[in-house]
């Protein structure tokens, strides 16, 4: 057990730190950011598993009723296997420091579902409270696009059961027909990919281990990449010169072409569409895809090997 624990610790530091580095400066995310996304979902997953797998092994070590009810059903060769005999000083340290783990990450992922919630209520709550100033004939803030009567030129989309897109007077009256075809098929691209979980999810684990390098990352590349992928989203349906004249037009107002960092991820963007960078081949998506889809078996592999060895 000793050697599955350590292992456990070697490869969640592994994806914890130096890959995580190493993404963040390479140039194919920009290209497939999908892709991209998946393997960050796949570099946390890893760790997570780490971290729940070695709890479960040392929490099987240090009490012997958790033992007996993981290993009630395996043959008593598995049992010995993983020498669960003793537990060493140290093995209870870490295990008391993985359960605080445990117990903190399941709080900051509450806390952000709870606040999301808040956060989603009373945006509703403000569109309903706008809804009488519309054109008559328009729903009330429960049709799939909403238009807001605002001269400021806006659009976005608020996840629920449907997601909703909201538009203002502003945007239809500073946008073309083909432009607000993108800017649409933009904000339809974060709601059928479900951008708001995993940005939710980045958030909550950035927010509670903010020195893992690895969570802080995922949350800056995250907030950065579902960008990227609505913006491939719209630029295959509407074109690439026009999605970026879209999002010129909408966010002009913003400093889109200013060189201050609040406005970098804009300029990038418009770049991005207006030279698009070349695509990864179909051969090498798959790869990356099924490469990074195995990462997370390997924790798993690691804490069933002596089982699997023990059995005749």
């Amino acid at each position: 057990m000793t050697y599955c624990l350590l292992l456990l610790s070697a490869v969640a530091v592994t994806a914890a730190v130096p890959v995580p580095r190493l993404l963040t400066r390479a140039t194919w995310p920009e290209r497939e950011p999908v892709v991209a996304l998946w393997v960050w979902q796949c570099l946390v997953a890893t760790v997570l598993l780490c971290c729940l797998t070695a709890l479960a092994l040392g929490a099987a070590a240090v009490f012997g009723t958790v033992r007996a009810q993981l290993f009630a059903p395996a043959p008593p060769a598995v049992t010995a296997a993983y020498d669960l005999s003793h537990a060493s000083p140290w093995t209870t340290v870490l295990t008391v420091l993985l359960a605080c783990g445990a117990a903190w990450t399941t709080a900051v992922l509450a806390r952000e579902l709870v606040e999301a919630r808040r956060r989603r209520a009373g945006a509703r709550a403000h569109l309903r409270d706008r809804a009488p100033d519309l054109p008559a004939g328009l729903p009330e803030g429960r049709g799939p696009l909403l238009v807001l009567e605002e001269e400021y030129p806006d659009a976005w989309w608020m996840p629920g059961s449907p997601p909703q897109l909201i538009v203002t007077t502003g945007a239809l009256q500073r946008l073309t027909d083909h432009q607000l075809d993108a800017v649409l098929t933009h904000e339809r691209g974060h709601a059928r990919a479900r951008h708001d979980w995993l940005l939710h999810l980045s958030a909550a684990l950035a927010a509670g281990f903010p020195r893992v390098p690895l969570f802080a990352h995922f949350c800056e590349q995250t907030h950065r990449l579902v960008e990227l992928s609505a913006d491939d989203t719209a630029s295959r349906r509407c074109g690439h010169l026009t999605t970026a004249l879209a999002l010129i037009e909408l966010n002009q107002h913003r400093g889109v072409l200013s060189c201050s960092s609040s406005h970098r991820l804009l300029g990038e963007r418009v770049d991005r569409l207006l030279e698009p960078p070349p695509r990864l081949g179909r051969r090498h998506r798959a790869l990356t895809t099924a490469a990074a889809s195995l990462v997370p078996l390997v924790p798993l592999l690691i804490t069933f090997a002596p089982g699997l060895t023990a059995l005749p």
